[in-house]
């Protein structure tokens, strides 16, 4: 089997878990003056850090505050996971479309290292 090219190059996305999400936005807008992107449902509100989004969201079910999960860019979300499951990694969920953009739609997909860690791809794809 031919060894593909892919490989992670990108931070593009880390998620904060928060307990009350108005409270955790006005914290990270007005007194850190980071610079606030959207709010999308459910209870998620996406920040800017020079290109790497902070996304911070309130945890659903028993309110358990986990670790941030890391989301990496990817050129080809499909790509990307095609050669990961070859190489052995189990996706909790499979590339997806989350958000349009505008000039772009929002594609993400879960998995977990070797520690049980969350962690997800990202992908901005071009609309046909």
């Amino acid at each position: 089997m031919n060894e593909k090219s892919f490989g992670i190059q990108a931070l593009g996305q880390v998620f904060v878990p928060v307990q009350e999400l108005e409270r955790a936005v006005a914290f990270y807008r007005d007194t850190l003056r980071i610079r606030f992107l959207f709010e999308a449902p459910p209870r998620m509100a996406f920040f800017d850090l020079d290109g790497i989004h902070l996304m911070l969201g309130e945890p659903e079910g028993s309110g358990s505050h986990g670790a941030s999960i890391l989301y990496y860019k990817v050129p080809d979300i499909g790509d990307a996971h095609e050669t990961l499951v070859e190489r052995g990694v189990t996706f909790d969920v499979d590339p997806h479309f989350v958000h349009d953009m505008g000039d772009h739609e929002l594609w993400l997909a879960f998995f977990k290292d070797s520690e049980e860690n969350q962690l997800a791809l990202m992908c901005g794809v071009a609309k046909s």
